[in-house]
């Protein structure tokens, strides 16, 4: 089967002097933009109970918490191997690097600071806010695609792609791929996480929290959802190469992480239900 070659993306989409706009940082801007578009529709619907300017500061406090948890999440889940070499690292955010997983903590760090200043409960915070997030984490997905980040286990699908040699990622895990291409094609993994977290995930949170709901219970089908679509995908990922498999000899660090998001969001589905029959 011959399969496509990936696209030739120049990460850097216009360069002056030292300063560059690059599609990754630019899908991190659109993924926050994107979360207020959306989190003002909500809002303006009667009886939300949330103001304009309230929006704007929740997306806000989010973003803060998961740029400052991704990157520092990234660095100890991930890279704490190449901080230990380069502490510089943690502050090149344009280079690419950020995990769902640290993002989130940071995130729900800043979503409590915010519902403490606004009077309201943690998960009345989340409920509102988990069905925003979804297309954003398919945007930062498509940053990582532009980066030629997070290559996919080698295959003969008809969806795999051939990637290029010069790829630090590919390098990294395939050290004799020394011409133009990789001599076999690989999942685009980046695409399916895209895809799945992203378009999926926001599709089900969206049209299962355009009801009323008990509290928790939306925030609980986000997590659910999130920890097993990144479960299944991860299968398609190939694990970094500084970590291979942590358990089982084919669990990986992202599918470990994810147990718990699984296991939470299960307990608040559970737990809004006796509210559900009040």
């Amino acid at each position: 089967m011959q399969h496509p070659h990936y696209p030739d993306i120049d990460p850097v989409i216009v360069a002056l002097g030292p300063l560059a706009i690059r599609w990754y940082g630019l899908a991190y801007l659109a993924a926050f933009a994107l979360c207020w578009w959306l989190g003002s529709r909500r809002a303006a619907r009667p009886g939300s109970g949330w103001t304009a300017q309230e929006v704007s500061d929740v997306v806000f406090y989010g973003a803060v918490g998961a740029v400052l948890g991704g990157r520092i999440g990234y660095t100890l889940f991930y890279g704490f191997e190449q901080l230990a070499r380069d502490p510089l690292f943690i502050l090149r955010v344009w280079e690419g690097g950020m995990s769902f997983h640290g993002g989130l903590i940071g995130t729900l760090l800043a979503l409590a600071w915010f519902g403490r200043r606004t009077g309201r409960t943690f998960l009345q915070v989340g409920d509102f806010v988990a069905p925003l997030v979804p297309l954003g984490l398919g945007l930062g997905r498509l940053g990582n695609f532009a980066n030629t980040e997070l290559p996919g286990r080698a295959t003969e699908s008809v969806f795999g792609l051939i990637y290029p040699c010069a790829s630090d990622a590919v390098r990294a895990l395939n050290p004799f791929c020394t011409g133009e291409w990789e001599a076999f094609a690989r999942h685009p993994s980046p695409l399916y996480q895209a895809f799945a977290e992203g378009l999926m995930l926001f599709a089900v949170v969206w049209w299962f929290s355009s009801r009323t709901r008990p509290v928790g219970a939306v925030s609980g089908v986000f997590l659910l959802g999130y920890g097993v679509l990144r479960t299944l995908t991860e299968f398609f990922r190939e694990p970094d190469v500084h970590l291979g498999f942590v358990a089982l000899d084919w669990l990986t660090m992202g599918q470990l992480l994810s147990i718990p998001m699984i296991a939470i969001g299960i307990l608040l589905i559970l737990r809004s239900r006796p509210a559900a029959q009040a």
